[in-house]
C-alpha cells in the first residue's frame, strides 16, 4: 500500500459547493449571500438554445439580483473571448460573474474575472500563482460531468496567436460557491458524455500517480475511478438515468477536487498542445492520450497504477510480474474506453506527423507536466504521440 509522509507539506483548496438535485436553483440566494447586485453570466450558444442559462437567470430575478447574459464562448476558449466579456462586465456595471456550463463556459468565466480586477490580458497570467488579485464573486454551475472546473484552481485559455492553449494555476482560479446539480447532464449527448467521463478519468488518474500527491487527494481519486467504473457506460447507455447521472457528477467532483491539489501531468500536457493547435475536443485528446502515456509512465508508479487497475474492475495482486501487471492494468483502461465507444487515434482526428516536434515543444512546456511521475524528452513525448496516432 502506498504510504504519503504526513509531515510532508500539502496545500489543499476547494471551494464551497452544494451537491445534488436542484442545487442550480440556488443560485439567487447564493448570490444575495454574496451581495451581488449584477452579474454577467456566461454561457455557450448551445446550452442558450436549450434555455439552461434563462434558467439561472430567473433564480436571480427573483432574488432582485440583476444580470446581463454573455455567450460568445466556444470550446477551447480563445483569449479574445475572455477579453470581449471583460469589456462587457466593465460596460454593464457588473461586480460578479456566474458561469453556466462545461469547461470552456466556466474557464472563460474565471478569466474575465481576473482580467477584469487585475486590469490585464489574459494571457499574461499564464503559469503558476501569477494572478495578484482575485477575481470578483464567482458561482460555478457545472452542466457536464468531467471538467471540474467548479472545483479546481486551473484556467485554460487558448492563446491563438501562438496556437498553444495555456494554464493559469492559482488559488484565485476556485470558484466562491459551485451549484453542481446532476439533473443538467441529462442533455448531454452519448459522445459528450463518453468524452467527458474519460476526462473525468484522465484527472483522477493524473492526480493520482502525481508526484504532489497526498493522502487526501489519493482518496478523492480512488473514489473517482471507482465511481467512473460503476456508472460511465450506464449514463451513455441510459441518459435520463439519475442515478448513473448522479453518481458520474459526483465522481467528476471527486476527481476535480483531487486533480486541482495534486496536479495533472502529460496526459493533460499534451492534450492541451493538441487543442490548442489543432482545436480538437479535449475529453477526447485526453481520452485517445491516457492508456500511451499510462505505459510510458507506468515504471514510475507501478503500484498506483496497480491499484487503479483494480479499481477499474481487473484483480491484480501485489506481488504479480510487473509485466503482468502493466499488461493487466492497461487492459482494464482500453476496456473501458471501448465500452465508453471512444476508438479513435489522433491521426483520424486530423493530426499530422509533421506537427509532432510542435506539439511536443509546447506539451514539456506545459505547467501540467511537472507533476507527471516521469519526465519525458522531446522525442519521448513524439514518440507517444505517434503511437496514439
Amino acid at each position: 500500500m502506498i504510504q504519503h509522509d504526513i509531515e510532508e507539506l500539502r496545500k489543499f483548496v476547494a471551494p464551497e459547493f452544494v451537491f445534488g438535485t436542484g442545487a442550480a436553483m440556488l443560485a439567487g440566494q447564493y448570490a444575495t449571500n454574496l451581495s451581488i447586485k449584477k452579474a454577467l453570466v456566461v454561457s455557450d450558444p448551445a446550452l442558450d438554445k436549450l434555455g439552461c442559462p434563462g434558467k439561472i437567470i430567473d433564480t436571480l430575478t427573483s432574488e432582485g439580483v440583476g444580470s446581463v447574459l454573455y455567450t460568445g464562448v466556444t470550446p477551447n476558449p480563445r483569449d479574445q473571448e475572455a477579453m470581449a466579456g471583460a469589456e462587457i462586465y466593465r460596460k454593464e456595471g457588473c461586480d460578479a460573474i456566474v458561469s453556466v456550463g462545461g469547461g470552456s463556459p466556466m474557464d472563460c468565466a474565471k478569466a474575465i474575472g481576473i482580467v477584469c480586477t487585475n486590469d490585464r490580458h489574459v494571457l499574461e497570467f499564464e503559469g503558476v500563482d501569477r494572478v495578484d488579485h482575485p477575481g470578483p464573486p464567482l458561482i460555478c454551475i457545472p452542466t457536464t460531468a468531467g471538467t471540474a472546473a467548479d472545483v479546481s484552481q486551473f484556467c485554460i485559455i487558448t492563446d491563438t496567436s501562438r496556437k498553444v492553449k495555456i494554464a493559469i494555476v492559482s488559488k484565485t482560479m476556485v470558484p466562491d460557491v459551485a451549484l453542481i446539480d446532476p439533473l443538467l447532464t441529462m442533455t448531454m449527448s452519448e459522445e459528450l458524455t463518453a468524452h467527458t467521463g474519460l476526462d473525468a478519468l484522465t484527472h483522477a488518474t493524473e492526480a493520482f500517480v502525481s508526484n504532489a500527491s497526498s493522502a487526501i487527494t489519493d482518496l478523492n481519486a480512488l473514489e473517482a475511478v471507482r465511481l467512473i467504473k460503476k456508472h460511465l457506460v450506464r449514463a451513455i447507455e441510459k441518459p435520463k438515468d439519475v442515478a448513473a447521472r448522479t453518481g458520474m457528477m459526483l465522481a467528476s467532483t471527486y476527481a476535480g477536487i483531487a486533480f486541482s491539489n495534486a496536479i495533472l501531468g502529460a496526459v493533460h500536457a499534451m492534450a492541451h498542445s493538441l487543442g490548442g493547435l489543432l482545436d480538437l475536443p479535449h475529453g477526447l485528446c485526453n481520452a485517445i492520450l491516457l492508456d500511451h502515456v499510462i505505459e510510458y509512465n507506468f515504471d514510475s508508479a507501478p503500484d498506483k497504477y496497480r491499484r487503479l487497475g483494480n479499481m477499474l474492475g481487473a484483480s491484480i495482486s501485489e506481488n504479480a510480474p510487473l509485466d503482468e501487471i502493466r499488461d493487466e492494468v492497461l487492459g482494464s483502461f482500453r476496456s473501458l474506453k471501448q465500452a465508453a465507444g471512444v476508438t479513435d487515434s489522433l491521426c483520424k482526428m486530423g493530426m499530422d506527423m509533421d506537427d509532432l516536434p510542435l506539439l511536443a515543444k509546447n506539451a514539456l512546456a506545459d505547467a501540467c507536466m511537472l507533476t507527471n511521475p516521469r519526465q519525458p524528452s522531446l522525442s519521448e513525448v513524439m514518440a507517444i504521440y505517434e503511437e496514439a496516432c
